[in-house]
């Protein structure tokens, strides 16, 4: 079981909904916060941004940029060659393999212009050319959903998050090794202007030996901004029609708080 600092504060069911696919990669997200978004930030990208692509259906008006310093010329040769390896082996021809095949084109359409993506590692402090503050990141903007998927490092830049919070409406982050940084999570969480409104297991990284997820994907809303619930929510995690698998072929993860 999960401290039940973790549980969720309960959301009007309307106010709720799934931004991004059915899979991983979707987010539950507060729908308020949607048409007051100017720009969403996401610092990770790897090569999924069918969350920002389907947000911007809602609010065309909204930019992205996205940090990743991961995300070069060489990861894409790379997953280049892969793909159309898996492609050429593949006895069936599938319409998704074949889109996997042309990644590029896709992320070259959606970056373009308005859409930015900095080849940029995000750390605490700038050393280099190569690197970016979230500091730096946030310095310029407002009303913004920040979304950070960076394996771990999430931990090194929530203090700067915590200061930052009159310039962010809407947070979604994912928590790594939760076990782990138990102390850490229930510090942001106590100490930060943001409410959680929104926990689900990724269950592409299985369970810890008390059957808690190792990664969790929390949404929170500034409670400065939108009026968020005093009371906790009676909501079973997942939540039927919100909450999908992130692997498909294997079973989502329940989860259960300490009252």
């Amino acid at each position: 079981m999960l401290p039940k600092i973790f549980k969720p504060y309960k959301s009007k069911k309307q106010n709720l909904i799934r931004i991004g696919p059915k899979s991983d990669g979707g987010y539950v997200i507060d729908r308020r916060v949607i048409k007051k978004t100017s720009v969403i930030i996401s610092c990770g990208l790897n090569d999924d941004w069918e969350f920002e692509r389907h947000f911007i259906k809602f609010n065309s008006n909204c930019k992205i940029i996205a940090y990743d310093h991961t995300v070069n010329e060489k990861f894409w040769k790379d997953r280049f060659k892969k793909d159309l390896k898996s492609l050429i082996l593949f006895k069936k021809l599938r319409l998704k393999k074949i889109l996997d095949v042309f990644k590029y084109l896709n992320y070259r359409r959606f970056f373009n212009k308005k859409n930015i993506h900095y080849i940029k590692k995000i750390v605490q402090n700038k050393k280099n050319k190569n690197e970016i503050s979230i500091k730096s990141i946030l310095k310029n903007h407002q009303n913004l959903i920040l979304k950070v998927d960076i394996e771990g490092d999430e931990y090194k830049i929530l203090k700067q998050i915590i200061r930052d919070y009159k310039k962010i409406s809407l947070l979604i982050i994912e928590f790594h090794n939760i076990s782990q940084n138990y102390k850490k999570i229930k510090n942001f969480i106590s100490k930060s202007k943001y409410r959680l409104i929104h926990i689900h297991g990724n269950n592409y990284a299985g369970v810890d030996n008390l059957k808690n997820p190792n990664v969790i994907e929390c949404t929170f809303v500034n409670n400065m901004k939108f009026k968020v619930s005093k009371f906790k929510s009676k909501c079973k995690y997942p939540i039927a029609s919100l909450d999908f698998k992130n692997f498909r072929r294997r079973e989502d993860i329940k989860i259960n708080f300490n009252d």
